[in-house]
């Protein structure tokens, strides 16, 4: 069937009780099927719309093939209801499924559309998947996506899940980097496919007065963007929104990191896993709901080695450390010259066994130039060796004796953080 609809094509309020088919239509302005029925099969193929494509409290009750089809507007789905199994084929400039039900196996490829799905129902399993390549009919050819492509890419971009039950959704090859998480039900038990992209941290130093800000690129969440962009002390790269939360933000942030970062564990995505459980532990971190002791363990914990993931901070910090332990000792640390042995005896008056004591003189504090060679060779000895928690039988003076005693617990705790953060990034 070829037909061609000049105007608004109405169709209703309508109860359709067969087998409904639109196929090779073209729809010059809008198709509307708001509240309409469906009672038999119903099949739109081929089909063009060149306003927007409104099926808004509609009720399908038996299977339904809609595509590919091509819309340069809206494809409104919001408050329909799909009692049989569904495939969808879409171009369109966004695809709109605001509380629809869908009551059994549902498959969703599309392109170019922005999807909100927000409050939608799933019984049983449905897929999102982008489509890379232009959609072909059945009977050959191509449909014509001019009207979409100066609007945007052919990516496809969910909006929105809050308060699906995400536990029988998958999503291939899509763009999350604009997605709102937060209010999803059983996140952690999301698939993921494919190629799915996140938003990323701004990278590079930046400066926020003192003290500079290095930010680390890393998935996030597009409300962690929101959430720190409207902070009074945010850095450049950050996106704004309006209604972004400033306290509910940090506080629902940090459990939806968590699900995100199981899903990807589950699905044996480690490096993603690994930046999702850096952002939940920003989000602990900035949250008001825990003591303050834990977020200021949190804070030490993520400025030596990034929360376990950052080596090289873990690494910088222990060069620092090395640095600081050399000078200390060669300043106070090593005593003035190598302590002398010295021997001590008395001889008997009616002659016999002669005795010695053997005694070392006390280190004595240094004195004059003490940045020498000799010195700095010798603090390097000690310092490295306290690194891997050995003694480098050095005579030190106390204070330098505390301070390698110092430096042995600090210097392999930093060696053991830089190790842990080089596991997580490579391990499968």
């Amino acid at each position: 069937m070829s037909t061609a609809f000049g105007n608004i094509a109405v169709f209703g309020s309508t109860t359709l009780k067969n087998y409904t088919v639109f196929v090779s239509t073209s729809f010059e302005r809008d198709a509307r099927f708001e509240s309409a029925t469906f009672k038999g099969d119903v099949r739109f193929g081929a089909a063009t719309i060149k306003g927007e494509a409104g099926f808004e409290a509609a009720i399908f009750e038996k299977a339904v093939a809609v595509g590919p089809l091509v819309c340069a507007g809206r494809v409104k789905l919001s408050g329909a209801m799909f009692g049989g199994p569904v495939t969808l084929s879409f171009a369109a400039q966004r695809l709109e499924c605001r509380r629809t039900r869908w009551s059994a196996t549902a498959e969703i490829r599309l392109r170019y559309a922005t999807v909100d799905f927000a409050h939608a129902v799933f019984e049983y399993p449905l897929t999102i998947a982008a489509e890379p390549d232009p959609f072909v009919p059945f009977g050959g050819g191509q449909l014509v996506e001019a009207a979409l492509a100066p609007i945007s890419g052919p990516e496809v971009r969910p909006a929105s899940l809050r308060g699906v039950d995400a536990a029988h959704l998958a999503l291939a090859d899509v763009d999350l980097s604009r997605c709102l998480f937060a209010g999803t039900l059983y996140l952690d038990q999301l698939r993921l496919e494919g190629a799915c992209t996140f938003d990323s941290a701004p990278s590079s130093a930046r400066w926020r007065r003192w003290p500079p800000v290095r930010l680390t690129e890393r998935r996030v969440l597009a409300e962690e963007h929101h959430w720190r962009a409207s902070q009074p002390d945010a850095v450049r790269g950050w996106t704004r929104r309006s209604s972004a939360s400033d306290e509910s933000g940090r506080c629902r942030l940090a459990p939806v990191y968590r699900a995100l970062r199981k899903a990807f564990e589950d699905g044996k995505h480690e490096p993603g896993a690994a930046d999702f459980y850096y952002g939940e532990m920003e989000m602990r971190r900035h949250a008001g709901d825990i003591p303050r002791s834990e977020r200021n363990l949190l804070t030490a914990y993520g400025a030596l080695s990034g929360y376990g993931l950052r080596a090289s901070r873990a690494l910088a910090w222990l060069g620092a450390a090395i640095l600081l332990t050399i000078l200390l000792l060669m300043a106070i640390g090593l005593p003035r010259g190598d302590p002398k042995q010295t021997a001590t005896g008395t001889v008997p008056a009616g002659g016999g066994k002669v005795t010695f004591e053997i005694d070392k003189d006390d280190p004595h504090n240094p004195t004059g130039n003490r940045l020498t060679g000799e010195r700095f060779e010798k603090a390097l000895n000690v310092t490295l060796n306290s690194v891997i928690f050995r003694s480098a039988d050095k005579d030190l003076t106390t204070a330098g004796t505390y301070i390698e005693m110092t430096s042995r617990i600090t210097e392999p705790v930093l060696l053991g953080l830089a190790v842990l953060a080089v596991h997580n990034r490579v391990k499968r």
